[in-house]
């Protein structure tokens, strides 16, 4: 009976949709996926080079919330009063500008782990570092230098993390921009760093040229951001974040755009591994993070006015295709309290239902 009304109430979210995206078949067999599991720490990572330290982290996130020891992440990530200012961020719910409130978002909504700035968990550390993990993100992209420049700049580095209690940091490339080269070399160092105290690395992958907005917004490819994620776990992040795919063949579209080539494709991506299908789309980023060896948390999927439905569509897409969970930011904050925990419950609940499976 519970399925029974659980499938009703996906239905009333998504409309029609629900169907094809509880019972799509994915192009690529789930058989070359190493999925989410209550065993993925053993399972995965006691092969890789990581220290017992870190393992002891990564399980202290894979253990805590509502998702604990299913192998599936929900994160609070809130650095948007950096990177989109704190006025634009907590306006529409000023309790946010105390860190307070945000950690305990984190724990009353049942997440993995909270991700924030360094001055948001110092501030409060003594009190909730035991709690919940603490992923310190190390850099940001501010909004206040005239005129608005888009560039990842380090704001905190890896021993103050270590030293507040931090379970694991963060960071973000904008892979494609012109500053790349220096994100990625200064990322790398600090994610070596981090694993020799002991810490776990989580990378947001983006992407950011303007090239890359064309007739559709290719920041969004299925082909780019695979790419993106695969550079991500080249340099041992062992956690990654990226969009959820709407769109692919972003080689193609920047080419056609400039009159010139641009990076290295394979007409099999989009004849043999990827359809249109949102579905098929993110399991391409999976396929990228070495098979799902690195878990793929995935955010967006549309700006609609139904955060509910959004964010139950962006789950159902990300766990069917062999994702790891969700990052939820502003559609959790910026509401009243007791709402944000009900979204983050949506959400969860998608990745404890027997009736959402592996595509």
């Amino acid at each position: 009976m519970a399925t029974v009304l659980e499938a009703n109430y996906i239905e009333s979210l998504l409309g029609k949709e629900a169907e094809d995206l509880l019972t799509y078949t994915a192009k690529v067999s789930q058989d070359l996926l190493h999925l989410p599991g209550s065993d993925f720490i053993d399972r995965i990572w006691v092969n890789s080079n990581r220290s017992p330290q870190v393992l002891r982290n990564l399980k202290h996130i894979y253990s805590t919330g509502r998702l604990a020891n299913t192998g599936y992440l929900s994160i609070l990530p809130v650095d948007q009063g950096v990177e989109h200012s704190a006025g634009a961020s907590f306006a529409p719910n000023p309790i946010y500008f105390d860190p307070k409130n945000i950690v305990k978002l984190s724990i009353e909504g049942g997440c993995n782990a909270v991700a924030t700035t360094l001055g948001v968990l110092g501030i409060i550390a003594r009190k909730y570092a035991h709690r919940i993990p603490f992923i310190v993100k190390l850099n940001h992209n501010e909004l206040l230098t005239y005129p608005n420049q888009f560039d990842q700049i380090m704001f905190a580095d890896v021993e103050q993390a270590w030293n507040l209690g931090a379970t694991a940091v963060g960071a973000t490339i904008y892979f494609g921009s012109e500053q790349s080269t220096r994100q990625i070399q200064e990322v790398s160092q600090a994610f070596k760093y981090a694993h020799k105290l002991g810490l776990v690395t989580v990378l947001w992958c983006y992407l950011r040229n303007s090239t890359f907005k064309q007739d559709q917004d290719y920041h969004l490819a299925a082909d780019l951001t695979g790419q993106a994620n695969h550079l991500g776990v080249t340099i041992e992040a062992d956690i990654i974040k990226q969009k959820l795919p709407e769109c692919n063949n972003g080689y193609g579209a920047v080419a056609q755009a400039t009159g010139k080539s641009y990076g290295k494709t394979n007409e099999r991506i989009y004849t043999d591994l990827t359809t249109e299908h949102p579905i098929d789309l993110t399991r391409y980023q999976v396929l990228n993070c070495y098979c799902g060896r690195v878990g793929l948390i995935n955010s967006g999927g549309g700006s609609g006015k139904n955060d509910f439905a959004e964010a139950v569509r962006t789950a159902i897409i990300n766990k069917r295709a062999g994702g790891t969970g969700l990052i939820s930011g502003r559609k959790t904050f910026q509401r009243p309290f007791a709402e944000g925990v009900k979204l983050f419950h949506a959400i969860q609940d998608i990745y404890l239902s027997p009736l959402v499976t592996i595509a």
